[in-house]
């Protein structure tokens, strides 16, 4: 009975022992994250079209308010580099927005292959040129996001990972631009529209898998974002805007109340 006892005892001991240590490994791989912290990536996560803009970023136009920089002032990492930049696609991120990184780095989040597949270029052409020309515009992106992209984002993916060898890296997505049947009574028309909602959409699932065969994270922004696009009530994203280049571009709130809080479940 005593050596029954006993074993009982020594194994209720092991137990409560072991699990406390085993949740201050969980918390401590968790918070290994947020000690070195890099911010690569395009407008999207430059924060243009959320103000208050670094001077010293020059048309990086950096923001204090984008996402990165929150996640920075909310955790307050051993490092923090921003090398995000307005326009950027692939090919800059790689030979750019790098530096920073290397094997000590813990954390990176980027958002990047909009501009590659050209949506700057497809929403000037459909503000401008009407129905017909913008649907057109949207096919050839549609394109170049199925055949062309995956494989620059794959080489940018790589590069990544070959410089930061332990970072958990974090890719961030883009939102859909419009809620469909919302409150804009004046712009472009319900089917072009639709057709850069579904261009987002495709665009979201090509990036999700590179990010999943390359062993990141992937943050779908479009749930976040659902209720507060262009033409609904609580619009996160800019219509067309002076200077134009803050239009299709996420608001403060977008940075705040979207990106930061799928970034921040994620890291």
């Amino acid at each position: 009975m005593r050596l029954l006892l006993g074993f009982l005892v020594a194994t209720t001991v092991a137990l409560l022992g072991t699990a406390p240590a085993q949740a201050a490994e969980s918390t401590a791989a968790r918070s290994a994250y947020a000690e070195n912290y890099v911010a690569l990536g395009d407008s999207y996560a430059s924060g243009v079209g959320a103000g208050s803009y670094d001077s010293a970023s020059g048309d990086c136009k950096r923001s204090t308010r984008a996402y990165p920089v929150l996640w920075k002032n909310a955790h307050s990492p051993a490092s923090f580099s921003f090398t995000a930049c307005s326009g950027a696609r692939t090919g800059d991120l790689i030979n750019n927005q790098l530096g920073p990184l290397n094997s000590s780095t813990t954390l990176v989040s980027l958002s990047i292959g909009g501009n590659d597949a050209g949506f700057a270029d497809a929403m000037i052409t459909c503000v401008l040129q009407g129905e017909s020309a913008c649907v057109n515009r949207i096919n050839e992106a549609r394109t170049y996001i199925e055949g062309t992209l995956p494989g620059r984002l794959n080489a940018a993916y790589d590069a990544v990972r070959a410089r930061a060898p332990n970072a958990h890296v974090v890719v961030l997505g883009y939102p859909r631009m419009y809620q469909l049947n919302g409150g804009c009574f004046f712009g472009i028309s319900e089917r072009s529209r639709a057709a850069i909602n579904g261009a987002a959409d495709l665009l979201s699932d090509v990036t999700a898998k590179r990010a999943a065969d390359h062993g990141f994270s992937y943050g779908d922004v479009r749930p976040a974002f659902s209720g507060h696009e262009i033409c609904s009530d609580s619009e996160w994203l800019h219509s067309v805007t002076f200077p134009i280049g803050d239009s299709y571009h996420p608001k403060a709130a977008g940075h705040s109340g979207g990106y930061y809080p799928v970034f921040n479940a994620l890291d």
